[in-house]
Parts: C-alpha cells; structure tokens; sequence
C-alpha cells in the first residue's frame, strides 16, 4: 500500500516531551484556511505558481538562509498546501537517520517501500506554554506563515486576512528509507493533484459524495 494522506491527515497531537528542536529531519504539511486554492494551478501534471506561490516559496527557502541549523530538503508548492522536508543540523554533519528520527551522517539513496505508511501529527502552531523555542519547528513553522502572510497580504492589499489554517501537520521521519520514500511523494504530489484529497474538484470528493 502506498502513502495514503487521509491517514496522514487524522487529527492527533504532538508527541509528549519531544524535543523538536533537535537535529532530525521533519515532513511538515501546512494547508491554507479553508483549503482556499490560493498558490496557482496544476496543469497537465506540474504545478505553476501564481505571485502568491512565488512568494511561498521565497519565504520557505530563507528560512535556511537565515538560520545556520536548518535547511530545506524537499519542497512543493500545491494549490492550496504546501509540502517540505526541514532538516535541523547540528553542523557536524550531514546524517542518516536512525530508528528515533536523530541525525548521524549524510542521507545516502536507498531503496523505497512502499508499503510502508507514515503516521503524522497534528501539531500546535504556538510552542508550549507560549515560550517559543529558537530553531525549533513549530517557531520556523510560526515564523514562516507569518512572512509569507504579511506579503501576500501586502500584494492583493487585504490586511489582516489569514492565509494559512491554524495548525499544521508533521512527521518525524525516521530513516533514510522513509526519507526517500517522502521525497518522491512530495515531487510527485502535482501528478496526484486530481485524486488529492485538498483538491476541491479531486475525484476522491466527487467519489465520496457519491456513496
């Protein structure tokens, strides 16, 4: 069985005294308010950005520039979500990943399952307590769908209008083999556009509706 989104998609909570500003890599979904197609289009299979997806994307890849720790992995712009992988390096290296998500050394190519499904959690935009924590990804979370809001909001001159749903969803990802297999499903995900379940005119509605 292949990566399914509606289990990826269940609500559930953040895991219990995990630290998430630890070096590991992180799949992270973040959805627009009210699934509102926003970013573009998909066209015969590839996504093409609007200014407003452009403007995602700019604010996603400075987050690496600014912040030494993180860097951006895989990355997609879909209509109304968005998809990336978030590394958080310690700068000693460039890891695999063992069984608990902690980095160690470079991620090398490996073989994809795809029977293997991930599990993924609904995650909290504000940190515990309401103390942010520095690198960690619910701050870089934070802070990006802030940017990219204010200049969205700036270019089609609505201030104060939400881009983005409240929460977001993540994924420890906790090898080099799910690493690989997310990857492709991020690059792929424009092919899938029609059955994708944020898609608002998909084929996975249409079919619920009908039974």
């Amino acid at each position: 069985m292949g990566f399914d989104p509606d289990k990826n998609h269940r609500r559930s909570i953040r895991l219990a005294k995990y630290d998430y500003s630890q070096a590991g890599a992180y799949f992270v979904t973040i959805c627009t308010r009210y699934r509102e197609c926003l970013f573009g289009e998909v066209i015969a299979g590839e996504m093409k950005l609007n200014a407003f997806g452009q403007i995602v994307v700019e604010e996603w890849f400075k987050t690496g520039v600014i912040r030494p720790r993180i860097r951006s992995d895989a990355f997609m712009v879909m209509p109304n979500h968005v998809h990336g992988i978030l590394v958080i390096d310690d700068g000693c290296c460039r890891g695999t990943l063992d069984g608990r998500g902690t980095l160690h050394r470079a991620p090398t190519t490996t073989t994809i399952q795809r029977s293997h499904i991930i599990t993924t959690q609904h995650v909290p935009t504000v940190e515990r307590f309401g103390k942010p924590t520095p690198d960690s990804i619910p701050t870089i979370v934070r802070l990006f769908k802030s940017a990219a809001t204010k200049q969205i909001n700036e270019l089609r001159q609505m201030p104060g209008v939400a881009v983005w749903q409240r929460n977001y969803y993540e994924h420890i990802i906790r090898n080099d083999t799910e690493l690989g297999y997310i990857r492709e499903y991020i690059a792929t995900n424009p092919a899938r556009w029609a059955e994708d379940r944020e898609n608002p005119d998909g084929k996975t509605k249409t079919q619920q509706q009908q039974r």
